[in-house]
């Protein structure tokens, strides 16, 4: 990019050394020709521009060496000078504002002096006059540059420190609210839960010789059980919105329901084929996440599969895991299809999965359709059963 520039005030020096102000009739382009001399100090100032942003103050101070020897050997004057504007507003866009004040001074001072005190021209001619406005100006709009950008860099900074402030503050408000919820859930269980010990072990003493006094001590754990289910229920209503549904009555579904669950399938148009090894029921949790992530497959595969497709459904139990996969041979176009790695709905499957120690995989099928296949362990691992 500085080369660019650096070529571009080039070709306008040179194209400008070949007009003369001071025509008969105006400006006139073609009347005079620039020596040797000024075009040697053109190209030198267009090549220290190249540096301009790395080294301004060297630059500067290089191409007002040059617009300098210009100002005063040059006859016609050629417009040496342009680069030198160049490197100043760099300088006043990169530095401080006394640093640019200091050095917009020198520069003005040094160019404009030498342009009235030497050459053919007046002192008081237009273009000498023009010298000292184009550094002012260059000094100006490079101090209003730097003004814009440190303003703006504040700005973004504000806005980082406060958003990074609102989060640890909500953070920090998070933690004191489950530090407050887990006292809450302590106080109320620790109490209760002791009385039922108390209770329960006096009445398993007392049973057989004094049956009353047992049936006083099960009251006694009837009631501290209730009461503590009735505190627990009060205190874990406290993180409920005000919008939140109920808490179900009824089982959490299983593979027990799984024909069901397809029936609503296929009567929305899915044809699907269910094959399972019934080899005994599966802890509740694993249950669960079988029966899910059946759900979630076909529902991605009637969503996106696409107009025709077919559904496959296997549940196999494989040594200690059982093994849950759902293939289809849909057509459906790639981006309304959800990828290994992307969507809500397979990022659940996989937590599922990971929750219990298996896994969860999804991804299209050689030849077209899809596949998802979740392993979810049956059976402890040794150290996590004791």
């Amino acid at each position: 990019m500085d080369a660019a520039l650096a070529l571009a005030v080039l070709v306008a020096m040179i194209v400008g050394s070949f007009a003369d102000p001071h025509g008969p009739h105006g400006p006139t382009f073609g009347t005079r020709t620039p020596d040797v001399l000024s075009l040697a100090l053109m190209v030198l100032g267009a090549v220290a521009l190249i540096f301009r942003r790395s080294r301004p103050m060297a630059v500067l101070a290089a191409t007002g060496v040059v617009s300098l020897i210009e100002l005063v050997t040059g006859e016609p004057r050629a417009p040496v000078p342009m680069c030198a504007v160049i490197a100043l507003y760099t300088v006043a866009s990169r530095t401080d504002r006394p640093t640019t004040w200091r050095v917009g001074l020198l520069t003005m001072t040094g160019l404009t002096g030498a342009a009235m005190l030497a050459g053919p021209l007046p002192w008081y001619a237009q273009e000498n006059i023009g010298i000292f406005a184009w550094t002012g100006m260059a000094a100006a709009a490079g101090d209003a540059v730097r003004s814009r950008r440190a303003f703006v860099d504040a700005i973004r900074e504000r806005a980082e420190r406060a958003e990074r402030t609102r989060e640890e503050e909500a953070r920090r408000r998070v933690a004191e609210e489950r530090l407050r919820i887990a006292r809450d859930l302590h106080d109320v269980v620790a109490h209760h839960i002791a009385l039922v010990n108390v209770q329960a072990g006096v009445a398993a003493h007392v049973m057989d010789k004094r049956p009353d006094q047992a049936k006083e001590a099960l009251a006694h754990v009837r009631e501290a059980s209730r009461s503590a289910l009735n505190e627990l229920r009060a205190t874990v209503g406290l993180l409920r919105q005000s919008g939140d549904p109920e808490a179900p009555t009824e089982p959490a579904p299983g593979l027990a329901v799984l024909d069901e669950l397809v029936d609503t399938f296929r009567n929305a148009g899915l044809p699907v084929e269910v094959a399972r090894s019934d080899d005994g029921r599966l802890p509740a949790a694993v249950d669960l996440a079988a029966y899910r992530v059946i759900q979630e497959a076909l529902t991605n595969v009637r969503k996106h599969a696409g107009a025709g497709a077919k559904a496959e459904v296997s549940v196999v139990r494989v040594g200690s895991c059982v093994e849950v996969t759902v293939l289809d041979n849909g057509t459906g176009g790639d981006a309304g299809r959800p990828e290994d790695g992307g969507g809500h709905g397979l990022m659940g499957m996989r937590e599922r999965a990971t929750a219990l120690g298996g896994s969860c995989s999804a991804g299209p099928r050689y030849g077209g359709g899809f596949r998802v296949q979740a392993i979810l362990p049956v059976e402890a691992r040794a150290g996590e059963e004791r």
